[in-house]
């Protein structure tokens, strides 16, 4: 066995977890076998509350959350180790491509640990700040949270914020770093960061490297050690929290529930608590990590449950399902999802209205975060105005609607609602309110009837290294930001917080920060409050017409470049005519920016050869009178599709 001293390090690390894996995968298939009944199903009453551990994986975007998830569903014995195993629980096709998390998923797992079987069950969330509501949901369903680090890039910003949601629901947190093999891993200013902003202990921390299986065994020991079981009687009637729900073309919605109290099996009449309405469970099953039905569900354990619920409205995120004749007290459920962001989405064509509107309401069966209402627009025709927590949550889920729904739609550029403080005692009367919501430029008061506007700020915290300080107050100072703490977490990393209009930071901002920095900031934000603000709409107009569709609401300093961009894009969009045509933007009865697109003009002189001028000034101004008497009479039709590239993203 000499030979094994001149193996390198890396290699022998290699060699140790391969074995280890080996040998976990067919001790955990003699496991199964021995917990399966005889219809080849998984006897779930084999797991008492006090052997269930339910937790997530909680961390900033691409610190290794899914590599891990791999990791110890391979050590399990969940899923044979395979090279293709790479990002297992990332199952939608945009997850894929982007390479990030955008829908939490559940796995459950069996872990031996001093001669007992133990069910895990692992909740996988997306790092993302607009996905932030998947967290908080997934959340619910566990008593403990993996909160990973990697020890390249240090603590994040959204790092934070997913602490302080895990410490705010009193759940137990296991700091994790992870990435420990690479050779930029600072481990020890990692592992400071972390003691400084959240309290931990040295003895606290686990070091892996989840691509090559590092150490992360010890997790799912740590994860009994450490995790308490649910608060859960399973001789209480059956009580289960819907927390989750994906549409089937052919089932309907197949829902995701934490039972809280007693046992639910196939054929037993179930309720919801909010809809009153009753359903028969037609299949009960575990996630290991596709769809693998049981016999039943019991006290504390996370699975999925089919009943027939066809619509959002019946599958509602939060609610409390129950046996139909044992009612039970409601769960305190969710706060429903704050959009941040709202745009319009419309069909290409209006024969495709109906497809579009059952794609969007399956596809918000799937992310309950999103709030739909119907809209409609003269030169779009009938549409949906669609909230979102952010940017990029708007993104991925029109890809969703193309990629899984192939449904092709106009998505319009994305805007904030503002507020505004009436003064006009008939607007008061009209609305039964001082204080109105403008969720369009359509509904924007006149500055006569309004006290003050008041628009959305939102807290932001930044975390970067100290050499790129100058250019990020730069940044936030030209978005409006004013400055609300700055806090050193090591020796050249700063964490910053900055209170900034939700409408500055919502389309560029991150991008900007991320150029400014070589990718080495990080952003997160939450709701703030509504403050006053100079807010004023931007009218297009056309030869003097204003077109409402484009008109928009911007903060007055705001107002000349935007209505520069748009008068310069209307230009190059709006086909010339036989007159010319004068495109404006304008404040009230104020121009600020004009552009003019020429008109078509017939050389009239083409006949003259020589002879006097008196002759050619003739024919160029009654060529010039007919123009004038045509842009009179003479409307401009502005095409869709220069709406379309003016309005869209």
């Amino acid at each position: 066995m000499m030979w094994k001293r001149f193996l390198c390090p890396l290699c022998q690390r290699i060699r140790i977890i391969t074995h280890n894996v080996g040998y976990l995968a067919p001790f955990a298939s003699r496991r199964h076998a021995s917990s399966k009944s005889s219809d080849g199903q998984i006897d779930m009453s084999q797991f008492p509350v006090e052997n269930i551990r339910n937790f997530s994986i909680i961390a900033h975007v691409d610190h290794g959350k899914s590599t891990l998830a791999d990791r110890l569903l391979e050590l399990t014995g969940t899923i044979s180790q395979e090279a293709s195993n790479k990002q297992v629980l990332d199952k939608l096709q945009v997850e894929r491509e982007r390479g990030i998390t955008v829908k939490a998923q559940t796995a459950s797992m069996f872990h031996q640990y001093q001669g007992k079987t133990y069910l895990l069950n692992l909740i996988d969330t997306p790092g993302h700040v607009d996905f932030n509501y998947e967290v908080s949901r997934s959340l619910a369903a566990c008593q403990g949270v993996l909160l990973l680090v990697d020890a390249n890039q240090g603590v994040q910003a959204q790092t934070v914020a997913n602490f302080y949601l895990a410490f705010e629901s009193e759940l137990a947190i296991i700091p994790v770093i992870n990435k420990i093999d690479l050779k930029q891993a600072d481990v020890e200013s990692t592992e400071e960061q972390m003691r400084r902003l959240f309290d931990f202990k040295e003895e606290d921390f686990f070091k892996i490297s989840a691509k090559l299986g590092l150490n992360c065994r010890e997790i799912l020991d740590a994860v009994i050690q450490r995790i308490p079981p649910p608060k859960s009687d399973p001789n209480q009637p059956w009580k289960a929290l819907l927390f989750d729900s994906t549409y089937n073309h052919y089932r309907g919605a197949v829902t995701s529930v934490a039972v809280v109290d007693g046992r639910v099996r196939q054929g037993d009449r179930i309720s919801s608590a909010h809809t009153q309405k009753t359903y028969e469970v037609q299949e009960v099953g575990i996630m290991s990590p596709d769809h693998q039905a049981t016999q039943e569900l019991h006290a504390g354990q996370v699975g999925y449950l089919i009943a027939g619920m066809k619509s959002i409205q019946e599958a509602r995120i939060g609610d409390t399902l129950h046996l139909s004749n044992s009612p039970v007290e409601p769960l305190p459920g969710f706060k429903p999802a704050k959009p941040m962001v709202f745009g319009g989405i419309f069909p290409m064509d209006q024969s495709e209205y109906r497809d579009l509107k059952v794609a969007v309401d399956r596809l918000t069966l799937n992310d309950s975060s999103v709030t739909v209402a119907k809209d409609s627009s003269p030169a779009l025709g009938l549409g949906f105005r669609l909230g979102f927590l952010g940017l990029l949550h708007m993104e991925v889920f029109n890809q969703r609607l193309e990629q899984e729904y192939n449904a092709t739609a106009i998505v319009t550029t994305p805007s904030v609602p503002c507020k505004a403080r009436l003064s006009s005692d008939k607007l008061i009367k009209q609305y039964k309110t001082e204080e109105i919501t403008i969720f369009s430029p359509a509904e924007f008061p006149e500055r006569r009837d309004v006290t003050e506007y008041l628009e959305p700020m939102v807290l932001g915290t930044i975390i970067t290294p100290d050499v790129h300080l100058n250019r990020i107050f730069s940044l936030c100072e030209a978005k409006r930001g004013e400055q609300v703490d700055f806090t050193y977490i090591d020796t050249s990393r700063v964490l910053l917080k900055y209170k900034l209009p939700l409408n500055e930071i919502v389309v560029d901002f991150y991008d900007q920060l991320k150029s400014i920095t070589s990718g080495y900031a990080s952003f997160d934000y939450e709701d703030h409050s509504y403050e006053p603000a100079e807010l004023v709409k931007l009218d297009v107009l056309l030869n003097g017409q204003a077109i409402s569709e484009l008109s928009t609401i911007v903060h007055k300093d705001k107002a000349y470049p935007v209505g520069k961009a748009l008068a310069s894009k209307l230009k190059n969009v709006i086909p010339r005519q036989l007159y010319e045509v004068i495109i404006q933007a304008a404040l009230g009865g104020r121009v600020i920016a004009r552009e003019t697109v020429k008109a078509y003009k017939k050389n009239v002189l083409a006949k003259c050869y020589g002879g006097d001028i008196s002759r050619k000034m003739k024919l160029l101004k009654r060529q010039a009178e007919g123009k004038k008497r045509m842009k009179k009479i003479g409307n401009v039709d502005v095409p869709k599709d220069a709406f379309i590239s003016v309005l869209k993203r």
